[in-house]
């Protein structure tokens, strides 16, 4: 399944720009053969926007939303992407899947918030594992810090998840995550994990892109430079079968031994 991953920040605090960019991305990658277009954490609204954050805010079923499902069906290609869902009173740091024909097929609350700034904003989610069935592939979402925690991806490996889709907000100095650690977490974990980065300075941050899609041979498919930038690369479930076959890290668990870490 060709996916695109949209390296960009938007237009931070504007959700009609944001849409703009978001349905010209989308008609590129489908140009490109692209099946998949994810976008970054908190996308939609912008990340560093402050008390913009709760006044943006939107449910997953909102108008922004519809407006995403239309683009993917005029497009033809399913969309995932970061927005600040509004429940009740209650805001989460989330992000959607959105099919090819406009069908939401999956919504994700962040649940491992990252410093003062998110936890000021958000409530943390409390769902660990949320799937699509997307082209014959098992899609999992998690946010940007949720991955950096090894029991989330390996919670997504043993349910099954084949292509695990991480909208980020990655900033300077933590590039390391980008170059080194996604990788490893796609390798030990026989999955493809699609890592999509915010770009440039953004408030007090400076988000560091470097966005990434790595196979399950740890080996990265792409991989954006420090600029605005789509770049797109295969998931392949023929190749992904075989790693797992070659690397049966899943089957050789010994859980009995792993209580404590818990």
């Amino acid at each position: 399944m060709r996916t695109a991953l949209l390296q960009s920040s938007g237009r931070p605090g504007s959700l009609v720009e944001n849409l703009k960019v978001l349905d010209e991305a989308a008609g590129r990658a489908a140009a490109a053969g692209a099946a998949l277009l994810a976008a970054p954490e908190m996308f939609l609204t912008g990340y560093a926007i402050g008390d913009d954050i709760a006044r943006l805010a939107e449910s997953a079923d909102g108008d922004s939303a519809d407006a995403i499902a239309e683009t993917a069906a005029r497009h033809g290609l399913a969309i995932a992407y970061g927005y600040p869902e509004r429940d009740g009173d209650t805001v989460y740091n989330s992000a959607q899947l959105i099919s090819a024909d406009g069908t939401r097929l999956a919504n994700y609350r962040k649940t491992h918030l990252f410093g003062c700034f998110e936890r000021d904003h958000f409530t943390p989610g409390d769902q660990p594992v949320v799937q699509a069935e997307l082209n014959g592939l098992t899609v999992g979402l998690l946010i940007c810090y949720d991955v950096e925690f090894p029991e989330n991806v390996r919670a997504h490996a043993l349910a099954g998840t084949d292509l695990l889709v991480v909208p980020t907000a990655q900033m300077h100095p933590f590039q390391f995550v980008a170059e080194s650690m996604i990788p490893v977490r796609a390798f030990e974990n026989q999955m493809y994990v699609a890592y999509v980065n915010r770009v440039g300075q953004e408030g007090e941050f400076e988000f560091v892109g470097l966005s990434t899609l790595a196979g399950p041979d740890g080996i990265a498919r792409t991989r954006a430079g420090r600029a605005e930038q789509l770049v797109l690369a295969d998931a392949d479930p023929a190749f992904l079968a075989a790693s797992r076959a070659a690397n049966p890290y899943l089957e050789d668990r010994r859980p009995g031994l792993y209580g404590s870490l818990a």
